[in-house]
């Protein structure tokens, strides 16, 4: 027997309302809020891969009021205002859906869930199976053996059997159960003091809602009886207003019902006004369709005549490679792509393996040798994505490229630092409209090596990628000069990749036995450890299970809980908890330096020595410049910036850091550079007048804070001053000030009252950023270095104060990594023109490292000084501490 159709209606209202509480801080390049509709999105896409519907409908709620007001006025009274950041995102759905081709009901006066009622109740009259896609416990009414539910961000479907076992009644019961208990969302009265327990027993025993109402004069219980009597006719206008309409003024039609494919003419557009880039192949669109003319160079003199005419008909190239590893320094050259023209690139194969019959390559030395007037002259400019990945597999190859002078992605990161992706991909799609062939495509396999791809295929990808990374190009190159991110870009972070580059092929030098016993050792620390929580526990259990350290915590030990996990299916256990506990029990405090010790051992003891370059012998780190939304560097393979400063152990891994025989490691450490530009940005006179003097910044605070002299200031009163200085500086509360002090909530209120009252500038300061960002919705850097909070003016409270967290720190923390970025690129120029044999090999946080030959150590360490304290003129010095030795910990 064959299925019957089936008919999907989706509840628009109910999904975006949770999208936007599920996923914040999603923005478009210009702040507009856009986590409800990718929320919504998401959802839409799981229904449509996994259902492949023939029927489905969006059903709108109306705006406005609805037939339940005309005969109850307070229905839905108490729900807040709609949030701004929420409101905006409506219409936008509705842009996407239309976009889509979707079919979609709003009526006005009827809610959403009336629309689905009466488009079931005709639906399954015609003999269709329909599926409600929502969470709304008010369309449990309406599921019968013919219509089901299906919550798909929790993958609950549920059916007669389901709500008969989740509320103890049958469907049709639903709408007696809700005029009993009520609905507080909604400001359905109900009867007071039945709940869902309650109502479940009676509906159990007497059926109906008017079967309760006239059997409760004989029941035993007085209150309920009481309250049933008493509030008959609220029990009854319940009824009325949770009863959904069968009778609401849609039709169900099957061909204006019937699913059809997306054009992806019209929709692309809009996911890429949207920013979702990622979503865009992803509705089974086909790519749009571009006469492109790519060609294959497999002769020498066709490549010189290729680069001839570049040179002379364009100031501009786009160039991309082909490799072997995602890691540069260890990929060898594929093959070459290049770019001048719209739609035209070439393809220059170097490596593949798998030549087919009649298919030729150049060899690499004399690719390189025909392409170096092109590459290597700083004529013409070169354009790339993620420019530096190329630069480092060229300079291996042999040829070092010049003049980097645009990067797609750092153009991107500029534009907008917290945008989901900056990939080429998504650039494409969000400025060109255009979908690109994935490299799962053209390979075959996510782990298939480009040098195994045929030469047509690997063409038809290749040129594709320089073609867009060219036309990408020319698209967001006027956007940064709209937005005053010219001077940024060109001046700041396209140097700066060149930089990094450099860093990164110098390396740096570990001790690898050094890092192996270490790792020995922590292992054995880590056994001890266990051994104490064993005997703190009364028994063995594993330590690293989340589920079984939380049945010992709070159901053997019955330490009070502090919250659930994230999906709220057991005990939390994160570092949060454990530090609460911690002053409560010993067992907690095990468990915390146990978790230390073993990620430090699995993270660096044990990762660092497989990272040593095979050639080189040292360890190459990867600075991403488009990570961090706030402008800092991070690293990866390996992060580096997460080591533990003060810790035994974290200075230990330090000390494995070594320099090459004959050098000696110098460390260039900014000294509280945040409260340095903080005191400029503000304008601070206490805290203008302590740096400029060179005083202990928290010894004068804390002597502020208690009221008395600076040499009667106590250890403890500078920690706490630390604390307050640091902590208010980036939005600290008065809750989490006291949970590290261990103080009164009051208390820490009061020293946070006390610090902004002394400090008025900094409080001006605050308060001018949060205006700027309530009416921008962005906050800068002192370099003009923009980011979007788009949760600014939410009216959710964890969210807005987030945002505002980011508004007061942003503009710090970004003008410090804009000030590190301009130390990186003065010192990059002080070794090339006094310290040649000077090499740069780490940057983390506010600190440079360098290696530097014993006998210049002094001379360097004193012009590296200068250089970085001479980056910007603020209003009060920037210092930089200096050391060096055989090690980074010694340095340090």
């Amino acid at each position: 027997m064959a299925d019957k159709p089936k008919l999907y209606l989706l509840d628009a209202s109910s999904y975006i309302h949770r999208a936007f509480h599920a996923i914040r801080n999603l923005s478009t390049t210009s702040g507009i809020p856009t986590g409800a509709v990718y929320g919504f999105i998401t959802m839409l896409l799981k229904v449509m891969r996994e259902a492949e519907p023939e029927y489905l409908c969006v059903v709108y709620d109306s705006k406005g009021p609805t037939f339940r007001h005309e005969f109850y006025p307070a229905y839905k009274a108490n729900r807040p205002p709609l949030d701004p950041a929420l409101k905006v995102q409506f219409p936008l759905v509705r842009q996407v859906v239309t976009a889509l081709a979707l079919p979609a009901v709003e009526v006005e006066g009827y809610e959403a869930d009336d629309l689905m009622a009466t488009l079931a109740r005709q639906a399954a009259q015609q003999d269709y199976d329909v599926v409600l896609v929502s969470a709304d416990k008010d369309l449990y009414q309406l599921i019968t053996d013919r219509v089901t539910m299906w919550d798909t961000m929790k993958e609950a479907r549920l059916g007669v059997d389901e709500v008969r076992a989740k509320l103890g009644i049958e469907p049709k019961q639903m709408v007696d159960f809700q005029a009993l208990t009520g609905d507080s969302t909604d400001n359905v009265p109900g009867v007071p003091g039945i709940g869902p327990k309650g109502a479940a027993q009676l509906l159990a025993k007497y059926e109906t809602l008017d079967q309760v109402l006239e059997g409760a004069a004989g029941m035993k219980q007085s209150k309920r009886r009481q309250n049933l009597i008493e509030f008959k006719d609220q029990a009854l206008l319940s009824r009325d207003l949770v009863r959904l309409s069968l009778d609401a003024p849609v039709k169900f039609d099957p061909e204006v019902f019937s699913v059809t494919p997306p054009d992806p003419a019209v929709i692309n557009p809009v996911l890429a006004q949207l920013e979702f880039t990622s979503l865009m192949n992803q509705f089974a669109i086909k790519p749009v369709h571009v006469d492109t003319d790519y060609k294959t160079i497999t002769q020498i003199d066709e490549l010189r005549q290729y680069v001839a005419d570049c040179m002379a008909r364009s100031d501009r190239v786009a160039v991309d490679t082909e490799t072997t590893s995602i890691n540069p320094m260890l990929a060898e050259l594929v093959g070459v792509s290049l770019c001048y023209e719209d739609n035209q690139a070439v393809y220059i194969p170097v490596g593949h393996t798998e030549l087919q019959e009649g298919e030729t390559q150049l060899g690499k030395d004399e690719v390189l040798e025909a392409l170096a007037p092109l590459l290597a002259g700083d004529e013409p400019a070169k354009i790339g994505q993620n420019i530096k990945y190329d630069y480092l597999v060229l300079t291996r190859a042999g040829l070092v490229m010049r003049n980097m002078a645009f990067d797609t992605m750092v153009a991107s990161y500029v534009l907008n630092p917290g945008k989901n992706s900056h990939s080429l991909e998504a650039l494409s799609a969000e400025l060109l409209g255009r979908s690109m062939i994935s490299y799962e495509e053209a390979t075959g396999g996510k782990n298939i090596c480009f040098s195994t791809v045929p030469l047509k295929r690997a063409t038809e990808y290749a040129a594709e990628d320089a073609d867009v990374t060219w036309q990408v190009a020319a698209k967001l190159r006027p956007a940064l000069e709209e937005n005053g991110f010219t001077e940024l870009f060109s001046e700041l972070e396209m140097p700066l990749v060149d930089v990094l580059a450099r860093v990164e092929m110098n390396g740096v030098g570990v001790d690898v036995q050094g890092l192996r016993d270490l790792s020995k050792e922590l292992g054995a620390t880590c056994d001890e450890i266990e051994e104490r929580v064993y005997r703190l526990a009364g028994h063995e259990f594993n330590i690293n299970s989340p589920q079984q350290l939380g049945q010992v915590l709070f159901e053997e030990l019955g330490l009070k809980h502090v919250k659930k996990t994230r999906k709220k299916t057991g005990y939390s256990t994160d570092m949060s908890v454990l530090t609460l506990l911690a002053q409560e029990h010993p067992l907690p405090a095990e468990v915390l330096n146990y978790r230390t010790l073993n990620k430090l051992r699995s993270t660096y003891l044990d990762v660092l020595p497989t990272l040593v370059h095979p050639e080189t012998g040292r360890i190459h780190t990867s600075f991403n410049q488009t990570v961090a939304a706030t402008g800092r560097l991070s690293s990866s393979d390996p992060n580096l910036q997460n080591i533990p400063v003060r810790t035994e152990f974290g200075e230990r891994i330090r000390g494995c850091f070594i320099p090459q025989k004959g050098r000696v490691m110098l460390s260039a450490d900014y000294s509280q550079i945040e409260l340095r530009v903080l005191a400029h940005l503000s304008q601070d006179e206490l805290l203008v007048q302590d740096l400029s003097q060179g005083l202990d910044v928290h010894t004068q605070t804390a002597a502020r804070l208690f009221d008395i002299m600076p040499g009667l200031v106590t250890k403890e009163m500078r920690a706490r001053a630390k604390t307050v200085n640091f902590g208010v500086l980036y939005g600290m509360s008065a809750f989490r000030l006291a949970r590290e002090q261990k103080i009164s909530r009051n208390e820490a209120q009061e020293i946070i009252h006390k610090y902004l009252g002394r400090y008025k500038g900094i409080a001006d300061f605050q308060q001018a950023n949060l205006i700027q960002a309530r009416e921008k919705g962005y906050v800068t850097t002192l370099l003009g270095r923009r980011r979007y909070l788009p949760a600014i003016n939410s009216s959710d409270r964890m969210a807005r104060e987030g945002a505002e967290r980011m508004a007061l720190n942003t503009p710090i923390q970004g003008t410090a990594a804009d000030l590190i970025k301009l130390a990186m690129l003065r010192a990059d120029e002080l070794i090339k023109d006094e310290f040649p044999r000077a090499l740069m090999i780490l940057q983390v946080h506010d600190e440079l490292m360098f290696e530097v030959p014993p006998d210049e150590v002094e001379a360097f360490a004193e012009r590296i000084r200068q250089v970085m304290a001479g980056v910007a003129d603020l209003a009060v010095p920037l210092d930089v501490d200096l050391g060096w030795g055989q090690s980074w910990a010694e340095a340090h």
